[in-house]
């Protein structure tokens, strides 16, 4: 009984040493992304401004926005979904009633572009001047791992303020993103580049 036993153990172990063989694991892939052609078509409706958006993007529109299921305030939302990107841009507009509270909304739009220094290698800010259309604001590059790598907010300095932030519906990992976040970036490029208020 412990022959046939012996003899199959020695067969295994003089194959297995044999074997030439390297194992290798196989790197980690990602999905090949189709980028649809661009094309542009302009966002109109009865808030006070317009922008470019592209054509494969979905606008939503929301005016009611909630905390924990309280109404906190009236203000108008808006989501520019990119389906097969799997990415949105939360957009939110709200009128600036006084100098105060307008400067409460630029610190709020600096305080949330850096609650992503956590997870942030490097968080890069440039001025947006547009006066012949009276469009000033700052637009936030977020680099690293965050879960937002854009943020930005347009205003007019007196009585509008526009504030943007793209996030991915998806464990944020750069290296799998970076194609499509650059892809995405031009967009929202093109979105603040044609904003005007009406």
């Amino acid at each position: 009984m412990k022959w046939p036993f012996l003899i199959l153990v020695a067969v295994l172990l003089i194959t297995a040493c044999g074997s030439e063989a390297n194992y290798a694991p196989k790197p980690r892939s990602f999905y090949r992304v189709n980028f649809p052609e661009r094309a542009y078509q302009q966002y109109v409706s009865g808030n006070p401004f317009a922008f470019n958006y592209p054509k494969y993007a979905v606008m939503e529109r929301d005016t009611l926005s909630r905390t924990a299921g309280k109404l906190i305030n009236m203000k108008t939302l808006l989501n520019m979904q990119f389906p097969q990107f799997n990415a949105t841009l939360h957009l939110s507009y709200e009128t600036i009633p006084n100098k105060k509270i307008f400067d409460k909304l630029v610190e709020d739009a600096h305080i949330f572009a850096f609650k992503h220094t956590v997870k942030a290698t490097g968080i890069d800010e440039a001025i947006i001047r547009y006066p012949d259309r009276k469009v000033y604001g700052i637009y936030y590059t977020i680099d690293g791992n965050a879960a937002s790598s854009v943020q930005f907010y347009l205003t007019d300095s007196v009585k509008n303020y526009l504030r943007g932030a793209l996030y991915f519906n998806s464990e944020p990992r750069l290296d799998s993103i970076q194609p499509v976040l650059n892809f995405v970036k031009q967009d929202v490029d093109v979105m603040i580049k044609s904003f005007r208020w009406k």
